[in-house]
């Protein structure tokens, strides 16, 4: 099994120091990630240091270079507990929310996009959460793609283009089928441990280029795989709570 890299969370005010240590780790091994770009982060809690002034022809150098970028909600700040259609989250910016807000602020964020020359047709959901809603504000701001679902291949649903992430990095590493999928990173709130294992998988497993997800035919999904995809991610939520809690005791 390849896999791909996504990068979440890419914003002005980032930690920097963890991103370049990423980017560096990538460019060693010659790989272009996708990046989820936000376009008036409003987070705090990815607002981490000073803004960096020059973002923005940053993101654009990247996308020139050939790596893929795509719309990471509008602002991140989560206003639903609504776990949307694909349920590996409990929270939302956009699920629950009416039609016309959310055509609003994805038309918003995608006009900061373009208003810094950044075009794309990709959409990140914000912990993956989206709706019924969303899926038709996307189509008709011109986003016909999105990075998430369970699968080794890109699919198409409700007129997009799926491309999966992996629902278990141990069973993708073991996993010797033909077939992409994608590891996802929160660079902020990596840890020493966790860059060593990135620099581990780039030396001993197959990973490539997003674009070569990109590039797979997709294939129709029939309501069976919607179902069991959906029964997977609530799963896979569930048994990441039940880990946390744990934890905490």
């Amino acid at each position: 099994m390849k896999i791909v890299i996504r990068m979440d969370d890419i914003t002005p005010a980032m930690d920097w120091e963890k991103f370049d240590r990423f980017k560096g780790i990538l460019d060693k091994h010659g790989i272009k990630p996708l990046i989820g770009v936000i376009p008036d982060c409003k987070d705090e809690k990815v607002n981490v240091s000073e803004p960096r002034e020059d973002f923005w022809k940053m993101v654009k150098d990247l996308q020139d270079s050939g790596w893929a970028v795509a719309m990471h909600g509008f602002n991140h700040v989560y206003t639903t507990k609504e776990a949307g259609v694909f349920p590996i989250g409990g929270k939302s910016e956009f699920a629950g929310l009416p039609y016309y807000k959310q055509d609003e602020m994805i038309m918003m964020g995608s006009r900061i996009l373009r208003e810094n020359k950044i075009m794309t047709d990709v959409f990140m959901a914000p912990s993956h959460s989206f709706d019924r809603n969303t899926i038709k504000a996307l189509k008709k701001n011109g986003f016909f793609k999105i990075t998430d679902g369970f699968g080794k291949a890109p699919y198409k649903r409700s007129g997009l283009i799926f491309y999966p992430i992996s629902i278990s990095r141990a069973k993708t590493l073991s996993d010797k089928r033909d077939g992409i999928t994608t590891f996802v990173y929160h660079t902020n709130t990596m840890d020493e441990k966790e860059f060593e294992e990135l620099d581990n998988l780039l030396n001993t497993a197959q990973v490539v280029s997003y674009s070569e997800l990109m590039e797979m035919k997709a294939t129709e999904q029939g309501i069976l795989r919607f179902i069991l995809e959906y029964i997977l991610a609530k799963a896979k939520y569930t048994v990441v709570n039940l880990k946390k809690s744990r934890n905490i005791k």
